[in-house]
Formats: C-alpha cells, structure tokens, sequence
C-alpha cells in the first residue's frame, strides 16, 4: 500500500522488463510533474512532518517520564512511526532535487528512498507491533493469572525484534524484484513475473495488513471490554445498594477501553480503506483504470492521520506523559493564580 511511482505514463509494467520500457518512455520521464501534482505530493509531505513532530514528542514525553522502560510496545510503536515519517520526508528531499539516477548509487537511492522502501519497512513493522499492544493487552486483562506466570520481558523485546525482521524482510521481498531505474527514473513495484504474480500481491498484503488487524482490534479490544463488564456485574451484585470506589473504577477503564476500541479500529479503518480501495481497483482493472500518481500521493497521506494522532492514542493514557505533554503547552503553565490572590 505505501509504494509509490514516480510517473504514471507506463500503464502496464507488469511483465515488462526496464529496457521495454526505456524504448516506450525514452527521455521524457520525470521525476514529478508540476502544477496540481505539487499540491497533492506537498499533503504527503505534510503528513510526514506532522507525523515525525507528533511521535517525536511523544517519545520525548515518556524517555522524560521514564515511561519507556514501562511500556516498552508503546515506545517502540512511535519509534516505528517517527521512522516511517522521517523516510518520507526524506523521499521529498531528494524529489525537490529533481536527481537524475544512475549507476549502483542511483539504483540504491531508488530502491531504498525513492520507492519509500525504507518507509515501507516501518509500516509493516508498526502494524505487527501494534498487533502485538493489542494481544499484549488481551492476556493481560482476560488471561491475567497466565501473563502473570508466563508473559515474560524477553517475550515483549522479541516481539519487537520479529517486527523490525519481519518489515525488512517483506519490504526486501516486494521491492528487490520488483523496482528497477529507467532512463534516471525509478519505477518501484512495477516490475512482477506475472499479472497473477502481482495479484496475488495485492490481495496478501489487503488481507494481511488490513483485514486481519482489523480482526485483531475487534477480537482482542472487545474480549478485554467483556472481561471487564463481567468483572463490574461480579462486584454489583456483591454491593447492592452502595457506592463502591473498586467499581467506580472499573466503569472508569469500560469507558477507557471503549474509546480506545473505537480510536484505534475506526480511525485505521477509515484512513487505510482508501488507499486499499484504490489500490485494489488498480491492480484488478488495470485496462479500465490508469493509476494516477498524484491521486494516489493524496490518498496516502490520509493514512497518516493515523500515524499523527496514533502516539496520542496510548501514551497520553499514562499521567507521567499526559502531565509532562499538558507542561510543554504555554498556556497551560502559571495558571493558578498569585497565592496573595488566592487568600483573598
């Protein structure tokens, strides 16, 4: 879903080699178009900024709070997501620069920044990451007297690890293949063995990284929720007729758990389904429908309204990193007023 290309006058490169398309294209490829296309890459470019302050600062808010070493997936998840940001804004860098790429560095250059490899790699890596926060937190709320005897420290850190392998390694076995430079221009996933090779694609990676996280979310989101509600009944009825500050709290989370459900499943349902949308209708009616880049640069930065808002999601949810966030904004300091003015 994160892959982009450079030009959209090849309209089908699959089972095309790069020297078939140098014949077709010759020199009049460019990197980016101008006009309305500056426009729609500047929202992407946007998103990247703002995702990268908006992580940034939320990782600076719990290494200050020493929240890190405490929740270990949730720093982890805006390492993933700062990373992802940064890879584009570093795309856009070097397409301002208008690079003509040629030679070992040209192609490298292509492969790693331009075809937002790099950024793909975070991607992938943050969704299983966020996966494993999901499940983290089923078998800490529904199976509690199991992850107290068996969930384990090295457990969480090689969760973390399989992400970052796992991102390389798919990102690596998409990309390689696929992305060639012609002419100076790279042309990142166009290049599949077969039309069947590159459906197959598309389908794996809707299912994949959208379908089933969605499923997770739900799944392990409502799990908790009923966990919950069936520990609130147990304590209602053994406290008829009385206020109970234990269930006071316990409605407290329902409500937490509830908004977090809807945050973290509707928000990356919304933001993800037009880019999967898109890219489904492409790939399966390609003579019916011309990718359009500019189009589909605009579509990808929805997706990072969920990279922006997402650090938010859970670590404001931690009071060290609410209060030391709530420090940083400068109306929120020297609100009470003088102590002479208070006594009077």
């Amino acid at each position: 879903m994160m892959s982009t290309v450079q030009d959209s006058t090849v309209e089908d490169p699959t089972e095309t080699t790069p020297v078939e398309i140098a014949h077709t294209t010759g020199s009049s490829v460019t990197s980016s178009s101008r006009g309305s296309s500056f426009y729609f890459q500047f929202a992407y470019l946007v998103g990247g900024i703002v995702g990268a302050a908006t992580n940034g600062l939320v990782l600076y808010a719990m290494l200050a709070s020493k929240q890190h070493k405490k929740h270990v997936l949730i720093f982890s998840q805006n390492v993933f997501d700062l990373v992802n940001c940064l890879f584009v804004i570093a795309r856009f860098s070097v397409i301002l620069r208008n690079v003509y790429l040629s030679g070992t560095s040209g192609y490298w250059l292509c492969l790693t920044i331009l075809s937002n490899a790099g950024a793909y790699v975070a991607y992938v890596g943050s969704l299983i990451n966020l996966a494993a926060i999901s499940i983290e937190r089923y078998l800490k709320v529904v199976h509690h007297t199991w992850a107290k005897k068996k969930l384990r420290d090295w457990m969480i850190y090689l969760a973390i690890v399989f992400a970052w392998i796992s991102g390389i390694v798919i990102t690596a076995a998409v990309f390689i293949p696929t992305t060639a430079v012609v002419n100076g221009v790279c042309y990142p996933v166009m290049f599949f063995s077969s039309t069947t090779g590159r459906k197959a694609y598309v389908v794996w990676d809707f299912l994949s990284f959208y379908v089933i996280m969605l499923f997770i979310f739900i799944f392990c989101y409502g799990r908790i929720l009923m966990a919950i509600r069936r520990q609130a009944s147990v304590m209602a009825a053994h406290n008829v007729g009385g206020s109970n500050p234990a269930q006071d709290q316990l409605n407290k989370i329902e409500t937490s758990v509830i908004k977090t459900m809807i945050l973290v499943s509707g928000l990356y349902a919304i933001t993800g389904a037009p880019a999967y949308i898109y890219t489904l209708r492409y790939h399966y009616f390609h003579s019916e429908l011309k990718i359009d880049q500019n189009v589909f640069d605009a579509i990808i930065s929805i997706t990072y309204i969920y990279v922006c808002t997402h650090p938010f999601i859970y670590a404001t949810k931690f009071d060290p990193v609410k209060d030391l966030l709530l420090g940083l904004i400068p109306c929120k300091k020297n609100t009470q007023p003088p102590e002479s003015v208070q006594n009077t």
